[in-house]
């Protein structure tokens, strides 16, 4: 198999993928490598295509946080 061609991206569009990376640790590791490969395909990489690759893959990675964080014993004020 060969190797991917390597991505020349601004720091702007570092930012909107390093910005559209805020998941679960478990998710993120699968995140990065989905985003390069779809900017891969692309013919013309600019602010706006990495911004609408970043969209479409997060949503398939984003999970609402657990925001239970009570415990077996309850939250603050269940003493």
């Amino acid at each position: 198999m060969p190797s991917p061609r390597p991505l020349a991206l601004s720091d702007s569009e570092i930012t909107t993928v390093m910005s559209a990376a805020v998941l679960n640790v478990a998710d993120r590791d699968a995140f990065l490598p989905s985003v390069a490969a779809a900017l891969g395909t692309l013919p013309a990489i600019g602010d706006g295509a990495v911004a609408r690759v970043c969209r479409e893959i997060q949503s398939r990675y984003w999970r609402a946080p657990d925001l239970d964080e009570r415990g077996p014993y309850g939250g603050k004020y269940a003493r």
